[in-house]
């Protein structure tokens, strides 16, 4: 019977933060695959945990891969963690967990600490809706090409930095997005945890005065929505009549035109007795004999509503 490949999320910082279900994960497998084994064997000796560790990083070869599988495939249950967070986040491990699953390997994601979640948590900002993306391009040609693509995102942006490439990412995000608003998440849950909040050029000039230390987390805004300008009262009377019209009653046509216009029914309903005035008015110098009005409504439709008051609506 084949074993079970355990995806194991494990502490960003704080090694208390990781969880009862972890701990007992990593206890009971018989080989636990790392990213770095000597970060690895700190956090298992933390917790008096004696496991065989076995390496794999980005540079893994072909080889290894195949070497996790054959242990999976002889019934080895394996652990697969990362540094910190959670496994292929921007980590390795990607393709291991795909030939599992090609084979009909079991994978189960023991879920716990990710510097995406905590960050998103305390940043301050609209993101109810983002997108991650990772480690930006080294490559200068990459990288234009990296941002400029985040030109059209309408959602926030979370991205992960190391130290000495951050102020040129800062920069390279506000040229490319402008002035937005922005977090900077470093040394979460650790000692000396920062969270600056503030503008990108801020954080520029922020994170510039010093060398900057231990991973980042950025959070961009989204870009911010131009308001949409207040219809005025022509549109809202036109929009009533054509409801009217089509046979609804007053109450129902003030109630649908406030929802379609994301106005108050009151606004709507004050247009539609403006309306209903203006016709009547038309109306009643017609029949004088003076020039024939332009009745904006058929002023019947209000009979069955306007009689019974505001509190209808």
């Amino acid at each position: 019977m084949a074993g079970t490949l355990y995806i194991v999320a494990t502490p960003i910082g704080n090694l208390r933060d990781i969880t009862l279900r972890a701990l007992d994960v990593l206890r009971s497998v018989d080989l636990i695959a790392a990213e770095d084994t000597r970060v690895t064997r700190k956090l298992l000796s933390h917790y008096q945990i004696h496991k065989p560790l076995l390496s794999l990083h980005a540079h893994s070869t072909q080889e290894r891969i195949t070497d996790i599988l054959g242990h999976l495939q002889g019934g080895t249950d394996v652990a697969m963690v990362a540094d910190a967070g959670t496994p292929l986040l921007s980590d390795p491990g990607a393709e291991v967990t795909a030939a599992a699953v090609a084979a009909g390997i079991r994978v189960v994601p023991i879920p716990g600490p990710s510097a995406i979640t905590a960050a998103l948590a305390a940043c301050a900002l609209p993101v109810a809706r983002f997108a991650f993306d990772g480690f930006p391009p080294r490559r200068k040609g990459d990288r234009r090409t990296f941002f400029q693509r985040l030109q059209a995102e309408h959602r926030a942006v979370v991205l992960f930095e190391a130290p000495g490439r951050l102020v040129e990412t800062l920069q390279d995000l506000s040229h490319t997005l402008g002035e937005r608003s922005v977090a900077v998440a470093r040394e979460l849950t650790k000692l000396h945890e920062e969270i600056f909040r503030g503008t990108l050029s801020a954080a520029v000039a922020h994170f510039a005065t010093e060398p900057v230390r231990g991973e980042c987390t950025i959070i961009v805004a989204p870009p911010e929505q131009a308001a949409s300008p207040a219809p005025c009262e022509a549109a809202i009377r036109n929009q009533v009549a054509q409801h009217l019209a089509a046979g609804t009653t007053l109450r129902t046509a003030v109630e649908t035109v406030s929802a379609e216009l994301g106005i108050a029914k009151k606004q709507v309903y004050a247009a539609a007795l403006a309306a209903k005035r203006a016709a009547n008015g038309a109306r009643a110098s017609d029949n004088k004999g003076g020039a024939p009005g332009t009745p904006e409504f058929n002023t019947d439709a209000f009979r069955d509503t306007t009689s019974k008051g505001r509190s209808d609506l």
